[in-house]
């Protein structure tokens, strides 16, 4: 009879990914979570997993051989509490799949404040593309396989390395357990700050992992990230790969391991260098320049697991960007709509910078909300409206609890704009910028400006949430 393991909080896209690879492994599994639903639920119902909703102990009794507990789970939980007061066995998602799968494998994981999610999906593609059939655990929908995790048939396996907590017992990042071969380190800046105190917190975990990467590994980073070179100062034991996004001219096309060079302002076709030699031009449908560094850590990833580097090229050619990474989401009459997880300045500032080279001079309307928890604690919000400067119009979405109000941002962004009188909210109408506390009228004003004028719009819906479904919404509306 197959060993049975339970996980509590399994809806989560990275808890769910390790119940289809328990699965996979020939373990029954079973789980639960506070809001059982579509898609992960259906997935998991697809692969024989039963789900239960909410939190009731009586799910452990019989008590299952072992539980995995997600990092959501806190104490108070009934669950947490029961497996505790009766000594069940119990273990975290990342811990469990280091024991039982990564430790078997060769593991090149992707890391970094942003990209992961893309990053560790291109790598993927670019074995399977060369025919290598990688398992993988991927923190997002990729949209070039029908499945976020699959075990694989092969000897490699590729996982998003999230510098999150592990678990309440276990406040290591979860890249720590993952013992990769391959070590992306794609940037590095502030964030969660929920649970880290300052950036010298979150180094410290990325020195963590440096130090489980082997001698006869690979560590694969940008040419002049200082937060990331910091890391590497602290102690590195691994060879190290280099990547410039320099054009090359008037600098050693040596200085650099890796090197592009964009063909296009918006990075939809670029030159990839290996040691000075241009090895291919890739031609894709992304943008932007962080994709262009992400599509080249996954290019080195995949030839230092023995692609070619033409295949790797070709390969990256055809790449589905995951959904919610600039996803369109539909078109109306000229307008078109995009979902993306942009929740962090940097971020929102390169998705913009790359829909504007894309798009040129056609309007941009940018619709933000503040969803994450350092974006909900304020963190950021210096640097919010400057990453929102190439937007045409920009709208805000106050969510209830937000710690801190929007409106000094929206000030920011209208200082030279002052068209439009105050009305009885204080936001004035016709601003660059406005705030909405209620999703009906955020798509309404959205509705107004996208119709303002004749031509081509792009609408850019950012959040690292379901954002009350307001794609869906617009689009009826547009």
């Amino acid at each position: 009879m197959s060993k049975h393991i339970h996980i509590l909080g399994i809806c989560g896209t990275f808890m769910g990914g390790i119940a289809v690879l328990a699965k996979q492994l020939g373990y029954k599994v079973t789980g639960s979570d506070a809001n059982v639903y579509p898609p992960m639920s259906t997935q998991l119902e697809e692969q024989g997993i039963e789900l239960i909703e909410g939190y009731d102990p009586s799910q452990l009794d019989p008590a299952p051989d072992m539980v995995i507990v997600g990092n959501a789970m806190s104490r108070g939980n009934p669950c947490v509490e029961y497996l505790l007061n009766r000594k069940l066995a119990y273990t975290s998602g990342p811990q469990w799949l280091s024991a039982h799968l990564l430790q078997h494998r060769y593991v090149i994981a992707a890391s970094g404040t942003h990209g992961k999610t893309t990053t560790a999906a291109m790598v993927a593609w670019i074995l399977e593309y060369a025919g290598l059939e990688p398992g993988f655990l991927i923190g997002g929908v990729p949209q070039n396989f029908t499945e976020s995790a699959r075990l694989g048939g092969g000897y490699f396996f590729v996982i998003e390395a999230d510098e999150y907590d592990t678990a309440f017992f276990d406040k290591r990042s979860k890249f720590v357990h993952y013992q990769p071969n391959t070590l992306i380190m794609n940037n590095l800046e502030y964030d969660h700050a929920d649970i880290f105190p300052d950036l010298a917190a979150i180094q410290r975990q990325f020195h963590h992992v440096v130090r489980t990467v082997p001698g006869n590994g690979l560590i694969l980073m940008p040419d002049n990230v200082p937060a990331l070179d910091e890391v590497k100062a602290q102690g590195c034991w691994t060879p190290v790969q280099r990547l410039s996004l320099e054009s090359g001219e008037g600098r050693d096309m040596h200085d650099s391991h890796w090197q592009a060079k964009k063909l296009r302002a918006d990075a939809s076709q670029f030159e990839v260098y290996c040691k000075g030699q241009l090895a291919g031009v890739v031609q894709w449908n992304l943008i932007g320049e962080h994709n262009l560094q992400n599509g080249m850590m996954a290019i080195a990833a995949a030839h230092y697991a023995g692609v070619e580097l033409s295949q790797a090229i070709a390969g990256l050619g055809e790449f589905k960007t995951p959904k919610r990474r600039m996803e369109v989401k539909g078109e109306v009459q000229g307008i078109r709509v995009y979902d993306d997880f942009a929740h962090h300045p940097t971020a929102i500032t390169t998705t913009l910078a790359g829909l504007r080279a894309a798009v040129g001079s056609e309007r941009i309307i940018a619709v933000l909300e503040p969803r994450s928890n350092t974006m909900r604690m304020g963190t950021h919000q210096q640097a919010l409206a400057q990453s929102l400067t190439v937007a045409d119009d920009v709208l805000l979405y106050q969510p209830e609890g937000l710690d801190w109000n929007l409106q000094p941002v929206a000030d920011e962004l209208c200082i030279s704009d002052d068209s439009g009188l105050s009305n009885n909210s204080g936001v004035r109408n016709n601003a660059k910028a406005v705030i909405h506390q209620q999703i009906d009228s955020l798509i309404s004003e959205i509705t107004k400006r996208a119709h303002a004028e004749n031509g081509p719009c792009h609408v850019l819906i950012m959040s690292n949430g379901g954002f009350a479904g307001i794609h869906d919404k617009l689009l009826a509306k547009l």
